[in-house]
């Protein structure tokens, strides 16, 4: 996995943590299933971390209907839905400690797609986000891309993000932190960034 070393200076300014899509349906899949464990214990540890030093924490959740309205484009295509709002798929993995924190709900990758997600980032004064959930080459890179595009720095926690393709998520992370700068660090470095 690449690893990057963020600019002089770029650590200044105030972190907040965002967990993404760590919900049920994601962990359908065997290898992300085979990793939850692990991935629900170091997205908590940030999360205690974050809440003792008063940064934010907002966890970014798909949520689909099923009148189609918010279906993408492959799931219109395979006539297929899946995340709807209430079922046992859109909830919170088991373990994963986000109850009372602030929710972003999208139906896109990019957790900054149709949703006020800068402006609330902006609201808590922030200009660092911490990244962490699922999955790496998707919705964790989409949100990153698009944070670096509304000028957000941006760290991913390589211990605390997870994927179904471990080549894709290398790839991502390698064009991420080389063309936008964005720095792949450990959990220990993300806590620092949050206190």
């Amino acid at each position: 996995m690449p690893r990057s070393d963020a600019p002089a200076g770029s650590e200044r300014g105030r972190a907040a943590l965002l967990i993404i899509d760590m919900q049920n349906a994601f962990f359908e899949d065997e290898v992300l299933a085979g990793a939850q464990e692990d991935l629900v214990r170091a997205c908590n540890a940030l999360i205690d971390v974050a809440q003792r030093g008063r940064a934010p924490v907002l966890v970014a959740r798909t949520e689909h209907l099923p009148d189609r309205s918010t279906w993408t484009v492959s799931m219109l295509d395979d006539d297929q839905g899946f995340i709807f709002r209430g079922t046992h798929q859109a909830g919170a993995v088991d373990g994963l400690r986000v109850e009372g924190l602030e929710t972003v709900t999208k139906t896109r990758d990019s957790a900054f797609f149709g949703t006020d997600l800068a402006e609330r980032l902006r609201g808590h004064g922030v200009e660092r986000l911490v990244l962490a959930g699922v999955s790496t080459h998707n919705c964790v890179a989409h949100t990153g891309a698009d944070a670096f595009a509304h000028d957000f720095r941006v760290s991913y926690v390589l211990d605390a993000i997870g994927s179904t393709n471990a080549q894709y998520a290398a790839a991502m992370l390698e064009i991420l932190s080389v063309e936008y700068r964005q720095a792949v660090i450990s959990r220990s470095e993300a806590e620092a960034l949050l206190t």
